[in-house]
């Protein structure tokens, strides 16, 4: 565990959030970033961990990378995606034809009469709950679409904000405890929550904030076509990442596993 007294670090002031322009600017960069990759492999250890997966659910599923993952490791499991941006879910739907995506805003009440209501034994929500500003609320939510004693893998940033996290709208990064605390709040109950990705991914963070609004300016002026440069430095990181610690405190991925009661 992290120091209890430890502060999860806030951004500062974020507008609404427009998530169609930004699966509209990311879609390319997104797929070429090496820390997406090495969050996967975490998760993946999980889900095999809780046994093999029946039915999955992506919570802010994105342009639906994820659950293409998982198809490709589970092709017999049923994979759905809740998902806020219209324009995520046409993206996600082009990928995956075969899964289920439903447009919901998780911190508003879901249906009551979802078709995925008490549906997933296994659920993702990574890299979604720094994004919002009441992260309990729309783990509540989330949970009203998992089975009793489903397994709910959470990933969220720790360490220092970037200028280009900033950018695409943190509110904070957690620690180990201030995860715990969320996923408690939620009604949740955890099985642990720990640090991943020392020495390497620790690195790349570092990275990314000393290239400060260089990086933001690239990523934003690229349509998904990174320079070379950029390129090459990613794909060291993606070999880097083969040899991170997946447990340790000083891990800046933070991985959170629970189960709905």
């Amino acid at each position: 565990m992290t120091n209890p007294a430890a502060q999860p670090e806030r951004g500062g002031s974020v507008g609404v959030d427009d998530w169609d322009d930004h699966w509209r600017r990311y879609q390319g960069s997104n797929g070429e970033n090496p820390a997406n990759v090495y969050r996967r492999q975490l998760i993946f250890g999980v889900l095999a961990e809780a046994g093999a997966p029946r039915r999955v659910l992506d919570i802010g599923s994105g342009q639906g990378d994820l659950l293409v993952e998982v198809h490709r490791h589970w092709p017999t499991a049923e994979v759905a995606g809740v998902e806020l941006s219209a324009e995520g879910i046409a993206a996600a739907q082009r990928k995956l034809p075969e899964a289920t995506f439903l447009q919901r805003n998780l911190l508003d009440d879901p249906e009551a009469d979802s078709a995925l209501r008490g549906w997933a034994t296994h659920a993702v929500c990574s890299e979604v709950i720094e994004h919002v500003d009441d992260p309990a609320r729309l783990l509540r939510h989330a949970s009203d679409f998992l089975a009793g004693g489903a397994t709910l893998v959470i990933t969220v940033p720790g360490g220092p904000m970037s200028a280009f996290d900033r950018h695409i709208g943190h509110r904070v990064h957690y620690t180990v405890d201030s995860l715990c605390q969320v996923m408690e709040d939620a009604g949740l109950t955890v099985d642990r929550v720990q640090g991943s990705g020392f020495p390497f991914f620790n690195l790349y963070r570092k990275l990314v904030i000393l290239r400060g609004d260089k990086l933001i300016d690239e990523v934003d002026t690229s349509d998904g076509d990174l320079n070379k440069s950029t390129q090459a430095v990613l794909r060291g990181f993606g070999l880097a990442f083969k040899v991170n610690r997946p447990d340790t405190r000083w891990g800046t991925q933070i991985v959170g596993v629970a189960r709905k009661p």
